[in-house]
């Protein structure tokens, strides 16, 4: 069952911690992504980051955040502990507001997350290699308004 009005708020760094707990234990559950980094590591990558993006969180306490850099119009990262509950949804409809474009990179493998962004209105337009950490083949995909 979809969660009603979640709430959708700007993220502080009191959040940093939970929205790396969100992302370690994503890549533990998945079963195809192994990480190179630590829980630690993580925290100081979205600490590192917190300035330059706009981040939002939902739920309370927080149990899916979003990521967005304002200067390139990408969605960074996008996790959520409890997916199908509506959490994602409201963070995209929130990201969205006031924008023509956006786009993102999702991992091949991650079909659940494709189906997602396809159903909020993204559109493959290429596949590449992944990250020198990763090796994962990604998927660019773009949302306009």
């Amino acid at each position: 069952m979809a969660m009603t009005d979640p709430t959708v708020r700007r993220a502080t760094v009191d959040d940093i911690p939970a929205m790396a707990r969100i992302v370690t234990d994503w890549e533990k559950a998945t079963g195809w992504m192994q990480s190179p980094y630590t829980h630690e590591e993580i925290t100081g990558f979205i600490r590192d980051a917190f300035d330059a993006r706009e981040i939002w969180v939902a739920g309370a306490p927080v149990e899916a955040y979003l990521s967005y850099d304002p200067e390139t119009g990408r969605i960074g990262g996008i996790y959520c502990a409890r997916p199908g509950k509506g959490l994602g949804k409201a963070l995209m409809d929130t990201v969205k507001k006031g924008r023509t474009s956006i786009w993102l990179h999702t991992h091949v493998p991650n079909e659940a997350a494709q189906r997602f962004y396809k159903r909020e209105g993204f559109v493959e337009v290429s596949r590449h290699d992944g990250d020198l950490h990763d090796k994962i083949r990604e998927i660019r995909m773009e949302w306009s308004a």
